[in-house]
């Protein structure tokens, strides 16, 4: 699909990998609809952009398919969903407050889900859509001291094959682009920044462009950084080497 005149629905807009996606669709000449939690933010974002602001909650009850109803009836029908919006944790699984872990299961996987069941329908009527899933090395091979966060994006992965799959014959491509370390205000938010020497992390721009290529290909997953696909084929093949170099590595 080409970006350019496609009508395309951005989740988690306001900053970070979202902003950056908006900044570029819009680029490429893509009519937009962005959502996110901060308004004074999001609408900065929709000025810069030329799209239309919905500001929602994900977590809130009716509100995915609210947002998805809405920006379906602004575009007059929405090409593209990017489910990007996603909140992250760290620190140990007795330690993680049940709140939380409703929350992320809200935001990194309930969302997409009923983004994706609403807006469905009308793009296999028209025969024409790409959902791009932003997901997270994490949610491949695991990470210790993120196992909800994790756990949810393993989620994302795992219903974004098994609707690959679903779809088969149809003209909706269905793509994952799995991030490793991205320098965004992310790291702060979870409550733990991130102070590892490497991998370095990578900037938002450059996950924006493997999403717009994602939308352009239709292709079902990719890694950022490339080379991130190393070890979760590693993890796929070979499990037992994988679990000694993680737990010696890190």
């Amino acid at each position: 699909m080409r970006p350019s005149g496609a009508a395309c629905l951005v989740t988690g807009a306001s900053s970070g990998i979202g902003r950056a996606t908006a900044l570029a669709l819009a680029r490429a000449g893509a009519r937009l609809v962005l959502t996110g939690r901060n308004e004074a933010r999001l609408g900065s974002v929709a000025d810069a952009t030329g799209g239309e602001a919905i500001v929602a909650d994900l977590t809130e009850p009716g509100a995915p398919e609210r947002v998805a109803r809405e920006a379906d009836e602004r575009l007059r029908g929405v090409d593209v969903l990017v489910n990007n919006a996603g909140v992250g944790l760290a620190g140990p699984l007795l330690d993680v407050d049940f709140v939380r872990v409703d929350e992320l299961v809200a935001v990194n996987l309930r969302a997409p889900i009923l983004l994706t069941r609403t807006l469905l329908p009308g793009m296999l009527e028209r025969g024409v859509g790409a959902i791009v899933n932003v997901a997270s090395i994490a949610g491949h091979v695991g990470v210790g001291g993120e196992a909800v966060y994790a756990a949810t994006k393993a989620g994302l992965i795992g219903f974004s094959e098994s609707l690959r799959q679903e779809l088969i014959g149809t003209s909706v491509r269905v793509s994952v682009v799995s991030p490793g370390v991205v320098d965004t205000l992310f790291f702060e938010r979870r409550g733990v920044p991130y102070a590892r020497r490497r991998p370095r992390p990578v900037p938002a721009d450059r996950v924006a462009r493997t999403i717009v290529a994602a939308i352009e290909t239709g292709a079902p997953r990719f890694f950022v950084a490339r080379w991130f696909a190393f070890p979760v084929r590693l993890q796929e093949t070979l499990p037992g080497v994988y679990r000694t170099l993680a737990a010696r590595f890190g």
